[in-house]
């Protein structure tokens, strides 16, 4: 990765505001643990409303926070008046996705002026210890006039 500078110096406040208006984030009970430039953490628990038949973390809860996290790490980068849209992500779930919570890790590799390419890591916790249950890629797109 690295040292990232945002292009508005007001990143912080931008992304916790535009968080805050994810309905979607809020049925899922999902938090923001960790907001720097190009880096967002996200946190979600666990609940039987959130699992498919075997218990685990369903695919798609997964993929949601993977795809979140990615996306406001790419726009912790954007310039103040842009909004961010997945345009593209490609993920693997390692192993059964289990635990108290999952935590999703989303990391800027490759900013760009329209596209942003991502990494998201999502791990299962239980007892404090972190299973790593997928890997997501992720490509971003930088929409002017869509202001998150």
């Amino acid at each position: 990765m690295g040292e990232f500078k945002p292009l508005d110096p007001d990143f912080e406040a931008r992304v916790r505001r535009s968080f805050a208006r994810q309905a979607f984030m809020h049925t899922l009970n999902v938090e923001l643990v960790h907001l720097a430039p190009g880096e967002v953490d996200l946190a979600m628990p666990h609940r039987p409303e959130f699992t498919q038949q075997h218990g685990y973390f369903h695919a798609g809860a997964t993929a949601t926070i993977a795809d979140t996290a990615a996306g406001y790490a790419a726009l912790s980068l954007f310039p103040r008046g842009t909004g961010v849209l997945t345009v593209e992500f490609k993920i693997n779930l390692l192993r059964p996705a289990e635990g108290e919570r999952l935590i999703a890790r989303g990391r800027v590799i490759k900013p760009g002026r329209t596209l942003t390419i991502c990494r998201s890591e999502v791990y299962g916790v239980r007892g404090g210890r972190e299973a790593h249950v997928a890997t997501a890629l992720l490509s971003m797109f930088c929409v002017e006039g869509l202001d998150d």
